[in-house]
């Protein structure tokens, strides 16, 4: 009965996403593709086939950093290549942002847009098939932002071009954040910086023109997308902070979590030491460090001790 529920549920839902259907797009996936290409995921989807990573999965990132996101990720020792759970990258970090408040850290779902510079052949066909489906207004980045839900954030694809112009300016900005309660990535440009800026958002970001975005197309939503060096994928796990922008498969999410809080805590142990000023730094850092049989037995005490307080 339960399952019945759940996908009558679903079934009802399912105008809200016919947009996100994508098929006026050049580049686009059914619900079955991203369903196909998201195979690992282990967690609940949104009616489009988007990966939903749980809420309280999402809560758990916001003591982290990138560096430990990046530890958690590295490959064991004695093993070359990077480590992978399930399927690509545990993490993938880009960096060489501007960032719009780098105390403000970003984490939530990927929902991916790809923007291209128009050609007029392609833009025409797309916004004939968008209208003949029923849409009011013309396919753009906008229809893109009207879809996103709690939670989620834009990512978008403007291949680092700033001649593209501003993505979004303060009126976009704020409607993304207070529809989603987090904040954005762009791979390209925003303008208004002024007017963002007031706003107590996190955002990441190429760089700021003048000018606002009027010589693009859109090509996809929620598709696979290319920002910097990282592919992403809808769903993804975003998380930035003043480092950078990490994007995180969600079959990785929770594996890296229990990595993570080992780390942290780790690090909290050797702060400790260095705090009594009664040990080098070799004593109980790095990798010839704790030698002493009484540290090392302390350290490991204070890692279960620690590891069982937050189960």
């Amino acid at each position: 009965m339960k399952t019945s529920i759940l996908a009558l549920a679903a079934v009802g839902l399912l105008p809200l996403f016919v947009a996100a259907d994508a098929r006026a797009q050049i580049n686009n996936l059914t619900r079955e593709q991203l369903i196909k290409y998201t195979a690992p995921n282990p967690f609940d989807r949104f009616p489009d086939g988007r990966p939903r990573i749980p809420d309280a999965l999402l809560e758990k990132f916001k003591d982290m950093s990138s560096e430990e996101l990046l530890s958690a990720g590295q490959p064991p020792a004695g093993d070359s290549g990077p480590r992978y759970f399930g399927s690509g990258p545990a993490v993938t970090y880009t960096d060489g942002w501007q960032i719009l408040h780098p105390g403000k850290k970003l984490i939530g779902r990927a929902f991916t847009l790809q923007l291209m510079p128009t050609r007029l052949e392609i833009f025409d066909v797309e916004q004939a098939e968008w209208k003949q489906r029923g849409n009011v207004v013309s396919l753009s980045h906008q229809s893109a932002l009207d879809m996103l839900q709690p939670g989620d954030v834009i990512v978008v694809d403007a291949g680092g071009n700033l001649d593209l112009g501003g993505i979004v300016g303060d009126n976009l900005a704020y409607y993304i954040w207070t529809k989603t309660g987090t904040g954005f990535v762009i791979d390209g440009a925003v303008r208004d910086l002024e007017g963002i800026a007031e706003f107590d958002m996190p955002g990441y970001f190429r760089g700021a023109v003048p000018g606002m975005a009027a010589r693009h197309m859109t090509t996809g939503i929620n598709v696979p997308v290319r920002i910097g060096k990282a592919t992403v994928m809808p769903g993804d796990l975003v998380f930035g902070d003043r480092e950078g922008v990490n994007f995180i498969p969600p079959q990785a999410v929770e594996r890296l979590v229990e990595a993570a809080r080992t780390t942290h805590i780790h690090d909290d142990w050797v702060k400790s030491k260095f705090k009594t000023r009664q040990f080098k730094s070799t004593d109980v850092y790095g990798s010839g460090s704790l030698h002493d049989p009484a540290l090392k037995k302390e350290y490991d005490d204070n890692m279960k001790e620690q590891l069982s307080r937050q189960k």
